[in-house]
């Protein structure tokens, strides 16, 4: 397994939209500037290489003077949390992380393998209240001045998790009618890239729209989100999901 890492150069504060986005506000540099990590497919005990690059996502974070962290889901393997007290958070993040520059906001989506475990665990506030720098919600915004970051819940897009689900239990509790749960986001994040004067937006998903990599294209999102996407003009999709730098 490899972990996908951006290094991307373009004060936390929540305002709650009456929207169906929330909506975050990241203060850029005194230059103007913005620094940022991101990272997906991550949380395996510090296994698979995870340790590793979780240091040298320190240097590099120092060096950069990052401003805060992405997650792009598949935060916790195989089958999520099961619980806000489940140590696998401690044992994937807490203690895995631990560089000084690390310690910023992490901004994170929910993967199919968190849709396979307590889902309401990773969103909860309660969680995020014990451990500060832990951020997740299904969909948001995160407006960082010279850039504005639209995180999409990609995971109920994905037909074949509803019709082929194997093995696999997914907690759908909160998505429910999936329809109409999917409507709406694609709406409201239309409305929210059609509203944005940032210099720089980019989209935020778990799953890739187009790839060549082992999962290949998501045929959902390349129907339903990426037209929204191509008519808005967005500078950057950025995915997890295929384990590929």
């Amino acid at each position: 397994m490899s972990f996908l890492v951006f290094i991307g150069s373009v004060a936390l504060c929540l305002v709650v939209s009456s929207a169906l986005l929330q909506r975050f506000e990241e203060a850029a540099k005194a230059d103007g500037s913005l620094s940022f990590l991101v990272i997906g497919d991550w949380g395996r005990k510090g296994a698979y290489n995870q340790s590793e690059v979780a240091f040298q996502m320190g240097v590099v974070g120092e060096q950069l003077k990052i401003d805060f962290v992405i997650s792009t889901g598949d935060n916790f393997f195989d089958s999520g949390l099961r619980g806000i007290d489940d140590p696998a958070f401690d044992e994937s993040f807490t203690k895995i992380y631990t560089s000084s520059s690390l310690q910023k906001q992490w901004y994170s989506v929910l993967g199919n393998h968190d849709y396979r475990g307590d889902v309401e665990a990773q969103l909860s506030p309660v969680l995020t209240n014990h451990h500060k720098r832990w951020l997740c919600l299904r969909s948001f915004i995160v407006n960082a001045e010279v850039a504005e970051l639209f995180f999409v819940d990609t995971t109920p897009f994905v037909d074949k998790y509803f019709t082929e689900p194997g093995d696999h239990v997914y907690d759908w509790r909160g998505i429910g009618p999936r329809k109409t749960y999917i409507s709406n986001l694609l709406k409201e994040v239309d409305l929210a890239l059609q509203e944005s004067n940032a210099k720089w937006k980019i989209v935020v998903g778990h799953h890739t729209i187009r790839s060549a990599g082992l999962h290949g294209d998501t045929d959902e999102l390349v129907k339903q989100l990426l037209p929204i996407l191509q008519a808005n003009n967005i500078d950057l999709f950025i995915n997890g999901h295929d384990h590929c730098l």
